[in-house]
């Protein structure tokens, strides 16, 4: 048995463009981000990837790259779950605040730790503050569960059982298997699939809008390690976009 997963962050929103910590802010896709998505969904049709189920977030920048991706591929009506366990990184007291200000006053060692380390989060976000989400309903009944902040390796623990027991059954059943998600939240998985140790996934860097494949063995391990960018070009100079965020 192979089973295929295609990986797919949200495209841009609008903080992305404006260069600001999003975590779980919900903002919408910008302009150019609708375009990524659109993109996105030219190449799962050109490539003959079409997915048979999606998982996504409850961020409508991961709902509306799928919905929009999924359009093109004229897959809009597969059956689609959304988790909270998907949703992007907590960058707690940082949410809403200019990434390159950020570096400037806390200094880049200190913002590539919060940013990039595995196991360093931000100070927490206060509760009730403006870009804190208590009180959201859609995230009512986690309790204890809610985060105030994460690091990457917050992400993992949280993502992973998701992972076993509503995207694995899928893969196990035969079904091509798209996730919609985050930078951080598919940085996470990526480091699950290919084995990458705590120190290296600083280094991995997922750009917006473009698909990645993964071909999955019976043990659910990649034949080809990292994957395959539906456009590899474009995955490469976007990759690096993404790393020089902040200067």
């Amino acid at each position: 048995m192979t089973a295929t997963l295609v990986l797919l962050r949200h495209g841009e929103s609008t903080w992305n463009a404006e260069n600001l910590f999003t975590g779980w802010v919900d903002v919408p896709l910008s302009e150019k981000g609708e375009g990524e998505a659109r993109r996105g969904g030219d190449l799962l049709r050109e490539s003959g990837v079409l997915p048979d189920v999606l998982h996504t977030s409850l961020l409508r920048r991961a709902i509306s790259t799928a919905n929009i991706a999924l359009d093109g591929a004229d897959r809009h009506w597969i059956p689609v779950r959304r988790d909270w366990r998907l949703n992007e990184r907590h960058y707690g007291a940082l949410q809403g605040k200019d990434k390159k200000q950020t570096m400037d006053t806390y200094g880049e060692d200190q913002f590539m730790l919060w940013r990039r380390s595995y196991d360093t989060p931000p100070p927490e976000i206060e509760l009730g503050g403006e870009f804190s989400q208590d009180g959201d309903p859609r995230y009512a009944g986690l309790g204890a569960e809610m985060p105030r902040t994460e690091c990457l390796k917050d992400v993992v623990a949280r993502l992973l059982p998701y992972w076993d027991s509503a995207i694995v059954p899928d893969l196990r059943a035969g079904r091509t298997v798209l996730v919609a998600a985050h930078g951080n939240s598919l940085r996470a998985l990526v480091k699950h699939l290919d084995g990458i140790s705590d120190a290296d996934i600083s280094g991995l860097n997922i750009p917006t809008g473009i698909p990645l494949r993964y071909d999955l063995d019976e043990q659910l391990r990649p034949t080809v390690p990292g994957g395959t960018y539906l456009d590899p070009d474009a995955a490469a100079s976007a990759a690096a976009a993404v790393a020089n965020q902040g200067r």
